[in-house]
């Protein structure tokens, strides 16, 4: 007799769903073998959130079927599923920012015996969790909206492996983590894959999920357009489905030149900066600012924009060299425009419109005495809306139903309608689609073309050496040394980042 078939652990078929009339999923199939690390990838809006939200229960999709283990499997919200053994690390975290770190983790599994929790064993418990991240040091008793981005997706992936899943989803785990904590996280994934557990693993990172997927998916425009084994298909091939065609350049090279002096923070540190800094930026030039997450770079960002208090030392701004003072609207008007690492707790604001949102920052033209002219912000908003091709319906769509990367189109889109000369960028290509990514590098290109001033922080080292004239690198709040581009490269930086010793590009 022949060997009986185990049945994949999940099987999705014939999935679809519509937003009114707009086709989210299109008969889409999707399994997912124990053991296996299945990449779902797709350029932003392609259906992944959507699909991934459908699994988790959050949404119920207009048709199809699903099986967990062989059997019929319909969730009719996030919390039956996540009972059902399918937990997910959203890239967008699902964290409550006024809860301590062990509130977060242990949230909805709290133990307790008779209404009492049971709290000395709730807390070995989330030690356990952090020490399997390698991240024991993370205080258990601050609130979760202290800690940086990185440390909250931290927290985030702790969660999730507390519950001990069957399936466990990921979509961009890795997009605020530094090199070595994602190097941690492929052993964990190693571990997980050891004892069964089936992942779904989404990043824009092509490179990461050569290294850690056994299989991928491809989807765009809602369909799924190719699947394979990622060892038998080349990066080359698979951004070929994901765009349909070509990318012609990652990395678009727009010829600008630097000018004068522009920006000069001299002995600069802020209330939560460890260490003086001082930089100078151009007009025309594209300063890329490397190092490890903590390392002091958002800190530095925050401190010249006003966000974070002044400590000692000065910020000056313009060929008159004015020394940058007053709250933030003041430095808005005097030309600086501040994109932050935390899109949607700081770079957008969900529940307004996209035409609500680019204009936040610049208002004066769509108000005459006292009224708002929504005409004209409307008009606004479908000509950002078309020039950096943001997936939506119109301007009046939310923000908060946009995909990830439209989210972040949208928090750029402000910047550019604002009309800054000094763009301080925090990971602006966070959690986006190499699509996109290269809009973004070109129009920066542009933009410093244009005699902007672009500061431009990075975790992704490929797209500072792609798109830079020179790179400061900072280690542990020091800024550790400034050169053209063109004398470092990926080891030179790493080693700069991480041990804060500098080392010569071999020629």
């Amino acid at each position: 007799m022949g060997q009986i078939q185990k049945a994949p652990l999940l099987l999705m078929e014939d999935i679809s769903k519509h937003f009114g009339a707009t086709c989210a999923l299109d008969s889409v199939d999707f399994d997912l073998e124990r053991g296996e690390v299945h990449a779902l990838l797709g350029e932003n809006g392609a259906g992944k959130s959507t699909l991934i939200k459908i699994l988790s229960g959050a949404v119920r999709p207009d048709t199809g079927t699903m099986h967990l283990e062989g059997s019929r499997y319909s969730p009719s919200s996030p919390l039956e599923s996540r009972r059902t053994g399918i937990s997910v690390i959203y890239q967008e975290l699902n964290l409550a920012p006024h809860l301590s770190v062990e509130d977060n983790i242990m949230l909805g599994r709290e133990w307790n015996t008779r209404g009492f929790l049971r709290r000395r064993k709730m807390r070995e418990k989330v030690k356990e969790a952090l020490s399997l991240v390698h991240h024991a040091e993370i205080s258990l008793d601050i609130p979760v909206r202290q800690l940086s981005m990185a440390a909250r997706q931290i927290v985030e992936i702790a969660r999730a492996l507390l519950e001990k899943a069957k399936i466990l989803v990921m979509d961009e785990p890795t997009s605020s983590l530094s090199g070595e904590d994602s190097q941690r996280l492929f052993e964990i994934i190693k571990r997980l894959k050891s004892q069964d557990v089936g992942i779904i693993y989404i990043s824009h990172f092509l490179e990461e999920v050569q290294q850690v997927a056994d299989r991928f998916t491809v989807l765009r425009d809602g369909k799924k357009v190719g699947t394979g084994k990622m060892e038998e298909t080349s990066l080359d091939r698979v951004i070929q489905m994901m765009v349909g065609g070509e990318v012609r350049q990652m990395f678009p090279r727009v010829e600008h030149q630097a000018g004068k002096l522009y920006l000069e923070a001299t002995k600069l540190k802020g209330k939560k900066m460890s260490a003086e800094v001082d930089l100078d930026l151009r007009r025309g030039e594209i300063l890329g600012v490397a190092g490890l997450v903590g390392s002091g770079r958002t800190e530095f960002l925050r401190t010249i924009f006003g966000l974070d208090a002044l400590e000692s030392g000065f910020v000056k701004i313009g060929p008159e060299k004015e020394v940058l003072s007053g709250d933030i609207r003041q430095r808005i008007k005097k030309g600086l425009g501040f994109l932050s690492e935390d899109r949607q707790g700081e770079g957008v604001a969900l529940s307004l419109s996209i035409s609500d949102n680019l204009t936040l920052s610049y208002f004066s033209p769509y108000v005459r005495f006292g009224f708002l002219r929504v005409k004209q912000q409307r008009q606004a908003g479908w000509d950002w809306i078309e020039r950096l091709r943001i997936k939506a319906q119109g301007p009046k769509q939310p923000v908060l139903s946009l995909s990830g990367g439209n989210q972040q189109k949208v928090a750029l889109a402000r910047l550019l309608h604002q009309k800054a000369d000094v763009f301080l960028l925090d990971e602006p290509t966070r959690g986006i689609d190499i699509v996109s990514k290269s809009q973004i590098y070109e129009w920066m290109g542009e933009l410093a073309a244009d005699g902007k001033a672009i500061l431009f922080v990075s975790s992704y080292f490929p797209e500072l050496l792609g798109v830079c004239d020179r790179i400061a690198v900072f280690h542990r709040g020091q800024l550790v040394e400034v050169r053209p581009a063109a004398e470092w490269n990926d080891e030179s930086l790493l080693s700069a980042a991480t041990t804060g010793r500098t080392s010569e590009v071999p020629t």
